[in-house]
């Protein structure tokens, strides 16, 4: 790795940290109750939207009350998406009169923009509406991302309080979370990539001359190109931003008119850790001992640092197979050197291994390069990541709601290890939380090794496995770690919008959603129930670096263990077959 990659890594990771503590405060004010910041500005809006309702912000709900809710609000999410895919060749802001998303790819992309996953089978700027794009699929990358984070908030009012049966009230943690949080920081953004170029317009799309012409498949001569536009700074803010990751154009954040400038890219790139990151600090915060927040984000920092090495290195290492077609790879002052097949030139390998291995620990899904095309062990570090269960990170609200309970078994682990009841956060861990949290870490791992089993031995499954071998493998498995954990990133070279796929796919991102959501909060109305036990001489501190390196072998085993055969016929052995030097 070269000496500017390592600035621009050490860069990102400083301005990131440097971000933590001032969000992260500001939120947990926003989940008490204050936001003296902006209360005067957005309070107005939020007793309006209380009052037109029904809801009453002073009611508490019941851990069942408020999964029901969530669970409810969801499907009407899930609904509208779908309506308005069906419906958008009669509704206006059409200006390229495009037809209604057929039934199948409705399904899936409702599920998907529903569940926070934003898996996305379809070509964007040849698919869906302005209007599309803008009432069902940005206010989605709101609300659900909203979803997420009012159920972290849930499982940390368990924590926090005692004999009691309430953990909070869903609809108030909802409108704050979109307010407060994902509305003002979204403006910001928004505003600064319109600066660099990105396109926000109800224009039609353009019709530009080709300086060269050419010839089209069948011989037909072609003189110009179909330039697609559209209102999308406001979207791509708050898929950055929410960790949705669904581009407004099917090349995503590849895309010139999506994230055109070293700048823009950045600001992306930081955003999309943002939030989850500074959550860590709003759970020390709102648990009365900031150490604890500190303790998940150091464990975080510790796997999420180390992978991204590797994979620059992996990537800047060059491919041996172009390099037997004698492609130069070396770095010279013209060329970043390295593997740069499927990715952008003005990116070069740091920007682009950076943002994958961001984008997929962060449950974000959003691509500036095709990680189809990295090396073996470059594609396998963001697969592995995904398959750590999205808790490195992860999605905003879901991955740190993922990793306490990691947490649960770690001090579950460390309890028998010392023949002593696990506690943690002074709440002891008994048999229901611990029962709950097996099944969050298990139902998305199970979705994506039987999914993967299902794809590779149907005939509808294989049709559309378009490369050969353990990439083909690798494709599939890629595909199901991104869908169950809800990532919503491709390996691309699947042909994924099927019936088939958008059927099995919807299922995967379903179970990855609220197969972990649910038992969250049923661990959030035990904890709560529960009387806060002082800690003794034989409580195990978790706030410690011994707490954090426990925390990330259990994260760390259950992955390996899970995925390693899986792995193995997929990366692993496709990398031992590249041709030695």
């Amino acid at each position: 790795m070269t000496v500017n990659g390592l600035l621009q890594l050490a860069l990102f990771l400083g301005v990131l940290l440097a971000c933590v503590k001032p969000l992260g405060l500001y939120m947990a004010r926003v989940y008490s109750g204050s936001a003296p910041i902006l209360e005067r500005v957005f309070s107005p809006f939020e007793r309006l939207l209380y009052r037109l309702c029904g809801v009453d912000r002073a009611e508490e709900m019941t851990w069942q009350r408020y999964a029901t809710a969530a669970l409810m609000f969801s499907f009407v999410s899930f609904v509208a998406v779908y309506a308005l895919q069906r419906a958008q060749s009669v509704l206006p802001l059409n200006p390229e009169s495009l037809s209604a998303v057929s039934t199948d790819s409705s399904f899936n992309t409702a599920v998907s923009f529903a569940t926070n996953t934003n898996w996305q089978g379809y070509g964007g700027e040849s698919t869906m509406s302005y209007c599309t794009q803008m009432f069902a699929l940005t206010v989605q990358n709101f609300v659900s991302a909203a979803v997420g984070m009012a159920v972290l908030i849930a499982l940390i009012r368990g924590f926090t309080r005692h004999v009691t049966d309430t953990i909070g009230n869903f609809w108030v943690d909802l409108v704050r979370g979109t307010l407060y949080i994902l509305l003002p920081l979204s403006l910001l953004l928004a505003i600064a990539l319109v600066s660099q170029g990105v396109v926000q317009t109800f224009r039609s799309y353009h019709e530009a001359k080709l300086m060269d012409a050419t010839v089209d498949a069948n011989g037909n001569a072609v003189t110009t190109q179909k330039i697609a536009v559209g209102p999308a700074a406001s979207q791509i803010a708050i898929k950055q931003l929410g960790t949705n990751g669904g581009g407004f154009f099917n090349a995503n954040s590849a895309h010139p008119l999506e994230n055109p400038t070293p700048l823009s890219n950045f600001l992306q790139v930081v955003a999309i850790l943002l939030i989850p990151a500074a959550l860590c600090y709003t759970f020390g915060e709102m648990v009365g001992d900031r150490r604890q927040g500190l303790a998940m984000l150091a464990a975080m920092s510790l796997v999420f640092v180390p992978l991204l090495v590797l994979n620059t290195i992996a990537e800047q290492q060059g491919n041996p197979v172009l390099n037997e077609l004698s492609v130069d790879q070396a770095v010279s002052n013209r060329q970043p050197g390295g593997n740069m097949e499927g990715k952008e030139t003005r990116f070069g390998i740091v920007n682009s291994t950076l943002w994958a291995v961001t984008t997929t620990a962060a449950s974000n899904g959003s691509v500036n390069s095709m990680h189809d095309s990295y090396t073996p062990l470059g594609g396998l570090v963001p697969m592995w990541l995904m398959q750590l269960g999205e808790v490195i990170f992860g999605g905003v609200g879901s991955g740190l709601y993922g990793m306490l309970m990691f947490a649960i078994v770690a001090v579950f682990i460390s309890g028998l290890m010392v023949g002593r009841t696990p506690e943690y956060l002074g709440k002891k861990i008994g048999a229901f939380e611990m029962k709950m949290a097996t099944l969050a870490i298990l139902f998305p791992c199970a979705m994506v090794l039987i999914g993967t089993a299902i794809a590779v031995v149907t005939p509808a499954g294989k049709a559309t496995i378009f490369n050969p071998g353990p990439h083909g493998f690798s494709e599939v498995l890629y595909a199901f770690a991104s869908t169950a954990n809800n990532n919503g990133s491709a390996f691309a070279g699947l042909g994924a919008n099927t019936p088939f796929y958008n059927g099995l796919f919807g299922l995967a991102m379903f179970i990855g959603r609220f197969w972990v959501m649910v038992p969250a909060l049923a661990i959030a109305g035990s904890l709560a129930h529960k009387k806060t036990v002082p800690a003794g001489a034989g409580t195990l501190p978790t706030h410690t670096p011994l707490f954090v390196v426990l925390l990330i072998a259990v994260v760390i085993v259950v992955g390996a263990l899970s995925y390693f055969p899986a792995l193995a016929l997929g990366p692993i052995v496709e990398h031992l077959q590249l041709p030695k030097h």
